[in-house]
């Protein structure tokens, strides 16, 4: 009897593996009830873990109501990156980029419909160098993208997007984060602490005094490039696309310039509220709290958007391995459409990539982006 059980036993194991593959493969009945039984699973189960705060009570962190409370914020963020009351007067007091022209780099010797490239090197305090790339194609739409890397490292890892922009007719200057690609990890003095290595944005903190803010160094070679091209040429539309830490510099940036038409920000932040898991809480520069309780994530986002033919966009990677996955986005969204609506000037929109599950801009996030762009 027993040896009857096991043959039926091992039989039915046989049956159902092979028919549970089969259904998986070819998609047949009941793939369909148990693919939206597994979707409606994993969104119960995120819902659940943002539950401490929802939709409806979002709207009391954004405290812009009118153009004079964008003012005010815009203000308040370039005398805190700059110690100046206004970017009309940050950029009056820059310097312009040490410019090299026609490089030779091996490592873009394959790059199409490119004419030249052009190094751009700026010096900032604490002897912190930043090094940016300017991609010239040979056909020129007028129009520019500033590319930023994040976290990975050097703006090489873009290449795929620097020649997506190229094909297409855009000039392009690609950036990385301060101590990150090509950029410097200066060795400096310290009072109290002696000589320290920079290699680490969390070392920034450090550098902090009564005079300097070392988050100064993420934004000030940005504007410094940008009075360089208003110098030099003559573009239509400045538009801004980062990844991950470069998406963050993309958010900080367009809110405090308005040169920046367009701007996408790929996997780059998240509201602090959403950020429960410690993968999300990100570096020194994300979680600076005199910057935060000042001007929060929610008004980053309007101050970004906020504007004559302004947009932005945050893509966010539904299934990033790295961060800023799920879909907490759902608690913020309506609600800076609606103030967006609201202000009356500018556009805010999520797109959320579903097509691959890594931590980069994909072929749809970069049709997508130029889509929006033209």
């Amino acid at each position: 009897m027993n040896k009857y059980l096991l043959v039926f036993l091992v039989i039915s194991f046989v049956s159902v593996f092979l028919f549970g593959t089969y259904v998986g493969v070819y998609k047949i009945f009941p793939y369909e009830f148990l693919d939206s039984t597994k979707e409606v699973l994993l969104k119960q189960k995120t819902i659940e873990s943002n539950q401490f705060i929802n939709q409806a009570n979002v709207d009391y962190l954004i405290k812009i109501d009118s153009k004079a409370d964008i003012d005010q914020k815009r203000d308040f963020l370039t005398e805190f990156f700059w110690d100046v009351k206004s970017l009309q007067r940050v950029k009056d007091k820059s310097q312009l980029p040490e410019v090299e022209s026609d490089i030779s780099d091996s490592n873009y010797k394959d790059l199409q419909n490119l004419s030249r490239i052009d190094r751009l090197t700026v010096e900032i305090e604490y002897g912190v160098s930043s090094v940016s790339y300017l991609f010239i194609p040979e056909r020129s739409n007028e129009k520019l993208i500033l590319y930023h890397q994040g976290h990975g490292g050097d703006f090489l890892l873009g290449m795929d997007t620097i020649q997506f922009f190229l094909d297409r007719n855009f000039t392009v200057v690609a950036m990385a984060m301060p101590l990150l690609g090509m950029n410097n990890q200066p060795i400096v003095e310290i009072d109290g602490l002696g000589q320290i290595k920079l290699n680490s944005h969390n070392q920034l903190r450090l550098l902090e005094t009564k005079n300097f803010n070392p988050m100064k160094l993420f934004v000030d070679p940005i504007q410094i490039n940008l009075n360089f091209l208003d110098k030099e040429y003559n573009f239509k539309q400045y538009s801004m696309i980062g990844l991950s830490g470069g998406g963050w510099t993309t958010v900080i940036y367009s809110a405090i310039d308005e040169r920046i038409s367009n701007s996408f920000s790929v996997g780059g932040s998240m509201p602090i509220y959403l950020r429960i898991a410690e993968r999300d809480m990100g570096d020194y520069e994300q979680t600076n709290i005199d910057l935060y309780q000042n001007v929060n994530y929610l008004e980053l986002y309007v101050l970004s958007a906020y504007g004559d033919d302004r947009k932005h966009v945050q893509i966010f990677n539904k299934n990033d391995p790295c961060c800023y996955s799920g879909n907490g986005y759902e608690t913020y969204e309506l609600v800076i459409k609606d103030k967006m609506l609201q202000l009356g000037k500018g556009n805010f929109q999520i797109f959320v990539d579903d097509t691959h599950n890594e931590h980069k801009i994909s072929d749809t996030a970069r049709e997508f982006i130029l889509e929006t762009i033209n």
